[in-house]
């Protein structure tokens, strides 16, 4: 009874019957084993001349049918995990909810899975898969994917892909279909809301109104997921190349207020528009062009107007700038830490970058020279750009910097000179501190090496 019950949530055939999935020769799916990356098609040779069956699957097969490169290989098996390590020297073992093996060949990494059964082995009171090692068929595991575009197999060896569920209708159409029922699958794992929205954003889909109807009701769900989780998926969001659809996507299917709480501080902020949207689009065009970004500078740029609203509510409290801005970053970066911590090789670049803002006030005496010199300057500087493009600081002063940036010496007393004739007076200079002479040896410290 459990068995056709979970057949049934599922969508799974009964009894041992196989479905006959529908198997796409060459000729109508295009995809030639040589648009594999040299990884992937090693470790499926690999598997499959050991006698197991192994397919490439999920996100790689789909995008190779839109014709994008994909940026990572997934493999699938019926190999178990001991017997791909075992296969493999250069593998681990990883995952306590589902164990999977990375696989090193060269500078890449290829994630392999065996095919997953049709019944999970433990969930919490909400539905919500905690443990799921029990391994399955080609059939179940497809039925165990989140959606029908993402449960495509491609096997090289004869070059055809394998659909069980029309994945490859509803690629054609456009159209994104959650596997089995919404609902459910969202209480399972509620991630896969996110994935929703940032799979149709990234790919330009509809999402289907099945699978779109329930996700209003089950935001509440993301709330109990692990911090870092969460984190992990908003990267992802963040990084699609389409962030900004992805933000607004969120917002319209119910996934914004009070669910990610550094969402939360972006979405809907009155003025904050602008400099977001710019700096999501710089973001987007460098990824599409293959450049690093720098997620602390992402970070930065999405909590900046946060940052810039509570230094002001210290400010009409009377307090000077520079502690004004140190006492709101740390109320900023608290406010996340509670719920949502942000990782500290993040945090410490997206705090240097607004400490550098003020700095660019000051255009006179030696400053401007040590300013350039500092190693987070061309960061804080690109910060800066987006402010003045935004309109939040004078373009001319944006401009002032990038000049002196790249300009010889005499150029740049030259505009230190610009800089006195447009209003800013000379720098005043250090007072220097009397040193207390004391008369008492015992009580100076001892010469250890530390400076004072």
């Amino acid at each position: 009874m459990i068995r056709k019950l979970i057949r049934r949530v599922f969508e799974l055939p009964a009894g041992k019957r196989r479905a006959s999935p529908k198997v796409l020769p060459l000729a109508q799916h295009g995809i030639h084993r040589d648009r594999l990356s040299h990884a992937a098609l090693k470790v499926v040779t690999r598997l499959q001349e050991a006698g197991f069956e192994a397919y490439v699957v999920g996100g790689a097969v789909r995008d190779l049918l839109l014709d994008v490169d994909p940026k990572d290989f997934d493999v699938a098996t019926n190999a178990t995990p001991e017997e791909v390590h075992h296969l493999f020297r250069r593998s681990r073992i990883i995952g306590r909810r589902f164990r999977i093996v990375h696989v090193m060949v060269g500078p890449e990494t290829i994630e392999v899975t065996t095919f997953r059964g049709g019944e999970v082995d433990d969930t919490s009171a909400t539905g919500r898969i905690m443990a799921d090692n029990t391994y399955g068929s080609q059939e179940e595991d497809a039925h165990r994917r989140d959606f029908t575009v993402n449960a495509l197999f491609y096997d090289p060896s004869a070059e055809t892909v394998i659909d069980y569920l029309h994945g490859v209708r509803d690629l054609h159409a456009r159209k994104l279909v959650m596997i089995g029922q919404p609902a459910r699958r969202y209480q399972e794992d509620p991630v896969r809301m996110l994935r929703a929205v940032r799979l149709a954003a990234k790919l330009g889909f509809e999402i289907d109104e099945h699978t779109r109807k329930p996700i209003r009701a089950h935001a509440h769900l993301l709330k109990n997921e692990p911090p870092a989780r969460l984190f992990d998926e908003m990267l992802k969001l963040l990084t699609s190349g389409k962030a900004y659809a992805c933000l607004a996507m969120l917002r319209q299917e119910g996934l914004s207020r009070g669910i990610l709480p550094l969402l939360d501080a972006v979405m809907g902020e009155e003025g904050s528009d602008r400099f977001l949207q710019l700096a999501l689009e710089r973001t987007d065009a460098r990824i599409r062009q293959d450049k690093p970004i720098s997620v602390g500078f992402l970070l930065a740029t999405l909590l900046w107007h946060q940052v810039v609203q509570a230094q002001q509510k210290y400010l009409d409290q009377g307090e000077k700038p520079m502690p004004a801005l140190f006492q709101a970053m740390a109320d900023v970066e608290n406010a996340q830490d509670n719920e949502f911590a942000i990782p500290r090789r993040f945090s410490v670049t997206m705090r240097e970058i607004w400490t550098l803002q003020p700095r660019f006030e000051s255009r006179v005496g030696q400053r401007p020279y040590r300013f350039v010199e500092q190693p987070r300057f061309r960061a804080a500087y690109d910060f800066f750009l987006l402010r003045a493009e935004a309109g939040e600081v004078p373009q001319a002063l944006a401009h002032w910097w990038g000049a002196f940036e790249t300009a010889d010496e005499a150029e740049r007393e030259a505009l230190i000179e610009q800089a006195k004739s447009e209003g800013e007076g000379p720098a005043a200079p250090a007072r220097k501190r009397r040193r207390r002479r004391s008369n008492n040896r015992k009580n100076r410290p001892e010469a250890d090496g530390t400076p004072s």
